[in-house]
């Protein structure tokens, strides 16, 4: 977003430039198929886009159109939104909707997937403060070990004319800058790496005790540091390590001086409430309405509890108070047993985009293996190239690995894409293991290695339920 940004304007301008077709077209880069799903969430992140264009007055009226996504487990559900999380910049969490209950009863609060978001862009502005004082920090922390190496020299004490210039000094100094340089050059070329130095650490007293609470941590959002001051003091303490490890502990200091914590924390919180993503999976689980007892109680319960998040209201986090009018959420859910219309009416209202995403077939398990740019063909080879191995795979055998997921999908159950997983991991178990002892480091996979590898556990259908 450009004007969560502002230091970044080539990445900004690049984003503000993107266009609907553009972003499913750095999607299909990650995902294979699923043109309906990427157009939906490329929609709604060029509306975000189009928004910040607008007054305030307005664009503070201007809601996300959260999506809901329909389809069984691994056709690229998380995959989307988590690829569209990174494209934009955004603070992005995946929470299980299951793994809530009503508030009071046994789970998480609702509320903590706020928290979560918040820290999490936290992480991200401290990053980006990093690497804008990276460069500020490093010749810092090298002054401060050159003078540690080669401390200054102090003029003479007993002088007695104390206007008159002190030669013997001058010429002192001009000796340690020429032999401070020669120590720069050499700390830079890492010759000094092992020689040790002594420097001041800064521990902080953290005294034993236990607090018993009926809250949940997550609404525990107590600093007792603020709350007891001087309780929680620094000590120094001088250790001795290698100028290596000396060297990048003085530049996170350093770091830490540069950084005002204050402006990270304000510019992520407010990153977190205009361009967070919030992906709430498996909420097909708690789909049902409630008839007086049993499980649909507890499910509706949580909806309820959900509502309010997403209808936008204001949550108490360590950082302050977080609003949630403007996160984009985007709900996942097999469905096969209820259907988005089980869900409460006002939850359902606050899905107006629903899009189903298919079923993966032959073909495109052929795609996923080879296209992406992190397909998992391309992840082997590069993992067993590190031991000098030259892995290759011909044409049939990626239509053999397919087809062999594709028959274990139909055989046991459906979990699409990640079957790719248990058979590549199958296929490659003695290349794997034997790799570092191989002594032909060329190794071709073709189809006939294949089969001969996982025919017979496909064939034996108690095996391939167990194996794959």
């Amino acid at each position: 977003m450009v004007f969560y940004l502002p230091e970044n304007i080539e990445t900004a301008t690049i984003l503000d430039e993107l266009t609907p077709r553009q972003i499913v077209a750095e999607l299909d880069k990650y995902v294979v198929g699923q043109k309906e799903a990427k157009r939906s969430v490329s929609i709604a992140l060029r509306n975000r886009m189009r928004r910040q264009k607008l007054s305030p007055e307005l664009a503070e009226d201007i809601l996300p159109k959260n999506i809901i996504m329909i389809g069984p487990t691994g056709v690229g559900k998380t995959e989307i939104a988590r690829r569209l999380a990174r494209l934009a910049n955004s603070p992005f969490v995946k929470v299980e909707a299951s793994r809530f209950t009503e508030v009071g009863y046994v789970g998480r609060d609702v509320e903590s997937m706020i928290r979560d978001l918040v820290e999490i862009s936290i992480d991200m502005v401290r990053e980006e403060k990093i690497e804008e004082v990276a460069e500020k920090a490093e010749q810092n922390a090298e002054e401060r070990l050159l003078d540690l190496l080669l401390p200054p020299p102090t003029p003479a004490a007993s002088k007695t004319d104390k206007t008159a210039p002190d030669n013997g000094h001058l010429a002192a100094m001009e000796q340690f800058k020429r032999t401070r340089e020669k120590l720069r050059a050499q700390l830079r070329e890492g010759k000094l790496d092992e020689r040790q130095v002594e420097i001041e650490t800064r521990e902080r007293n953290f005294p034993s005790f236990e607090i018993i609470s009926s809250q949940g941590i997550e609404e525990m959002d107590i600093n007792i540091k603020d709350m007891i001051p001087g309780l929680f003091g620094q000590r120094s303490k001088k250790r001795r390590m290698r100028v290596g490890e000396a060297m990048e502990y003085l530049i996170q200091e350093e770091e830490n001086k540069l950084i005002d914590m204050d402006q990270v924390t304000r510019t992520a919180v407010e990153r977190a409430e205009q361009s967070g993503i919030i992906f709430l999976d498996e909420i097909d689980k708690i789909a049902g309405r409630e008839r007086g007892h049993g499980p649909d109680v507890s499910r509706e319960g949580v909806q309820r509890d959900i509502l309010p998040i997403v209808e936008g209201t204001t949550v108490n986090t360590r950082y302050g108070m977080v609003r949630t009018d403007h996160i984009l959420f985007i709900a996942a859910g097999a469905f096969h047993v209820s259907k988005p219309s089980d869900l409460i009416p006002e939850l359902q209202g606050r899905f107006p985009i629903r899009v189903e995403l298919h079923s993966l077939n032959v073909e495109d398990f052929i795609r996923i293996l080879s296209e992406p740019k992190s397909a998992l063909v391309k992840q082997y080879v590069a993992l067993l190239e590190t031991e000098g191995i030259k892995l290759s795979f011909t044409d049939d055998a990626l239509e053999e690995v397919a087809h062999f997921a594709a028959t274990v999908n139909d055989q046991a159950e459906n979990i699409g894409a990640r079957r790719l997983h248990t058979i590549m991991e199958k296929l490659l178990d003695e290349i794997s293991f034997e790799g570092p002892d191989l002594k032909k480091k060329t190794v071709r996979i073709d189809g006939a290695y294949v089969k001969k590898q996982l025919a017979a556990i496909v064939k034996d259908q108690d095996l391939s339920r167990y194996i794959l």
